[in-house]
């Protein structure tokens, strides 16, 4: 029975210890891809960030925002050119793991709590 215990004891300290990886340094700057379903359709965005400013491609679009880190994980990205009101309000941005080349994170307007959730993989 003192087995027992101290074995459960053992599994628990283990699992209570394994933490998701989470370099975000390593995606503060480079080329990035994001897929999503949009009205039924897989579509791709490619974006490409430096420490202050990023660029979006979607559709044969071009829209650039700029950026403020919070910590190395998490930023605030505001439109630069915003081409309505939605467009104005700014996004908090936050890094929940990452991966080899790729990181999920969750992102949400600034002061709403609703949140969504996507993975983007880095290129370059």
């Amino acid at each position: 029975m003192k087995s027992l215990i101290i074995g459960a004891l053992a599994s628990l300290l283990l699992v209570s210890c394994f933490a998701p990886e989470r370099n975000c340094t390593k995606f503060k700057t480079g080329t990035f891809e994001f897929e999503s379903y949009l009205d039924g359709e897989m579509v791709k965005t490619t974006f490409v960030r430096n420490d202050s400013l990023e660029i979006d491609y979607f559709r044969n679009e071009v829209d650039s925002s700029s950026i403020r880190w919070i910590n190395d994980c998490e930023y605030i990205l505001t439109n630069l050119n915003p081409k309505n009101m939605a467009e104005e309000k700014p996004l908090h941005m936050k890094i929940l793991t990452t991966d080899g080349n790729s990181y999920t994170f969750e992102f949400s307007v600034v002061g709403e709590d609703r949140k969504q959730k996507g993975t983007a993989k880095k290129i370059k």
